[in-house]
């Protein structure tokens, strides 16, 4: 907790304000009881109506104070806290951005989720409630203390014993509900990743008849956080009667005692009167004070959540002196490259890669699902970092350049096709925010995206849903393509990016390509053969490894896998 207090400096001001104001209405409130018992003993008792009166506005007075002290703490307090967690969630989500793949997959997509919304929300009421409470209730306790003791220091014995009784119960109960709160928040998390799965998978959920499968999976994750969270308020909710019927005692005991040292003429009556008072408010702000440790101890989970992703050691690291000219060329070299995505996995995914891609070469790749194919051509933009050897761009190392001027120079179009919300123009727009609705269309057109836009009236301006829901997947992979072809890239990277668009369309999309960035070293990852047929290149992974590198007459010819993956999908037409 004590690293994410930086994030009050800015707003030192208003932390110290809200302290002060609350310190405006603690004085003013601590002096009601006193008044208060002076018009039992003074004003009652002798019969004068005046002195009543006059005491009377006088407290009305104090209390108009306390209003705009207690106002004013609550204005401050809520501008730092407010503020506060602004800039912890910009900072958090600037890291995560920051992240590396394996960083993503190491926090989980719905654990950061929570970590940005829930987790600094729990720390922000913290604040918020700190600088109210947690200035209130101390100052209270200490400043009735006082009173009380002025008024009767043998009386006042009685709070010198319930005080520590009641500060033996907190710490017994924030004992109790520490660990709670923890799986509370890992169970949160779980929730949020089935969420977010059902979220984006509804289609296919929909379409396999899973809803009552998913609905059960949502029924136990829920059933276990709701388990967690009743334990932890059972907890609370008992603390509550205990911390109650000791105060009641300590009251019972000041009437006890008070009514003897009033029979004694040692105490009068106003006086009982405003001890009770006071034993009141110190006793409740000894309650306050123990549900914000509890808050407290919520909060610490949650900031240790926060402060594991603000000071987690990115694995991508970054060179002192990174290389910033940009590419030029667009070659591209595999050094005895091995990778595996977890350090402790034994098996790697890629073993001993050796491959040189010439500038303008254009590349195919093929394999089985799980050879390797995506996971080779994301280390060429850095998505993920080589385990051995090394990458190599015009003969730069790719962890040597500075990451903007790397991705800059490499338009890449994912497996899984991801838009944003807005029109399609701002989604192709993506790859170039100064492009001019000329080389929008110029993108959409090489793409094909144009074939389906010109038919509709809102044309490039029409609006699609998060993740493009709007469009087919057809017409997402070829917004997809124009955001990465209007970059005008040296290196283009199409990984099984037209699996979703007809043989024709995606002859056209070749053709544009072809024509565009003719340039360009181009890498395209494909589960047709027909993709790989135009390419100057093919190469054809198993397991991690390059089994077959070629063109496809010197694979044919060489009879092995590539040969295989053409028969089944084209036969033996063309072989003889």
């Amino acid at each position: 907790m004590r690293n994410l207090l930086k994030y009050l400096k800015p707003y030192k001001l208003y932390v110290i304000l809200a302290p002060l104001s609350m310190l405006v209405e603690v004085l003013f409130e601590i002096q009601i009881p006193r008044l208060m018992g002076r018009i039992v003993d003074i004003g009652i008792q002798t019969g004068d109506i005046s002195y009543v009166f006059v005491t009377g506005a006088k407290m009305l007075g104090f209390a108009a104070v306390m209003s705009f002290g207690g106002m004013g703490c609550i204005y401050f307090a809520s501008k730092a806290s407010q503020n506060f967690g602004a800039d912890l969630r910009y900072d958090l989500f600037k890291k995560i951005q920051s992240f590396s793949f394996s960083d993503i997959d190491h926090f989980r997509p719905a654990s950061l989720i929570t970590r940005l919304t829930n987790d600094v929300i729990q720390v922000q009421n913290l604040v918020l409630t700190g600088l109210r409470m947690m200035t209130r209730s101390p100052l209270i306790s200490i400043g009735g203390f006082i009173m009380a003791a002025s008024i009767n220091l043998k009386l006042s014995l009685i709070l010198a014993v319930t005080l520590p009784i009641l500060v033996g119960l907190i710490l017994f109960i924030i004992k109790k509900s520490f660990p709670l709160f923890s799986l509370l928040q890992r169970k949160l998390d779980n929730v949020n990743s089935i969420m977010r799965e059902n979220l984006s998978g509804i289609r296919v959920i929909k379409a396999f008849v899973r809803s009552d499968y998913e609905k059960k999976r949502f029924e136990k994750a829920n059933a276990e956080l709701t388990q967690v969270g009743i334990s932890s308020g059972k907890i609370l909710a008992s603390s509550m009667p205990v911390i109650m019927i000791v105060m009641n005692l300590a009251v019972v005991g000041i009437l006890w005692y008070g009514g003897f040292l009033t029979s004694t003429k040692e105490l009068e009556v106003g006086q009982i009167i405003a001890f009770i008072n006071y034993t009141t408010q110190i006793l409740h702000s000894f309650m306050m004070i123990g549900f914000m440790f509890i808050a407290v101890s919520r909060a610490k989970v949650s900031s240790e959540r926060i402060n594991e992703v603000l000071v987690a050691k990115v694995d991508m690291s970054m060179p002192e002196n990174p290389y910033k000219n940009p590419i030029k060329e667009g070659k591209i070299e595999f050094k005895n490259v091995s990778f595996r995505y977890k350090t402790g996995n034994k098996e790697y995914n890629l073993s001993n890669i050796n491959l040189t891609i010439s500038p303008g070469e254009r590349i195919a790749i093929l394999g089985e699902t799980g050879s390797g194919k995506s996971t080779l051509v994301s280390l060429i933009p850095r998505l993920y970092d080589a385990v051995q050897g090394q990458v190599l761009i015009d003969g730069v190392d790719v962890r040597d350049y500075d990451l903007d001027v790397l991705r800059s120079g490499i338009g890449i179009v994912l497996q899984d096709t991801i838009l944003f919300s807005g029109t399609v123009e701002e989604n192709i727009k993506w790859g170039d925010d100064n492009a001019d609705e000329k080389k929008v269309r110029e993108a959409a057109e090489i793409s094909q995206a144009s074939e389906f836009l010109d038919a509709i009236p809102e044309g490039l301006k029409k609006t699609v849903g998060q993740r493009g829901v709007g469009l087919s997947g057809g017409q997402r992979q070829r917004v997809a393509i124009a955001r990465a072809v209007i970059k005008q890239p040296k290196i283009l990277i199409l990984d099984d990016s037209t699996s979703a668009v007809d043989v024709m369309t995606e002859a056209k999309i070749q053709k544009g390509l072809k024509k565009k960035l003719g340039s360009a070293t181009t890498i395209t990852i494909a589960q047709r053969i027909s993709t790989a047929l135009d390419a100057d290149r093919i190469i054809v992974m198993k397991d991690g490894k390059i089994a077959e590198e070629g063109t496809h007459k010197e694979l044919i010819e060489l009879g092995g896998i590539y040969l295989e993956i053409y028969k089944s999908q084209l036969g033996t037409e063309g072989l003889s």
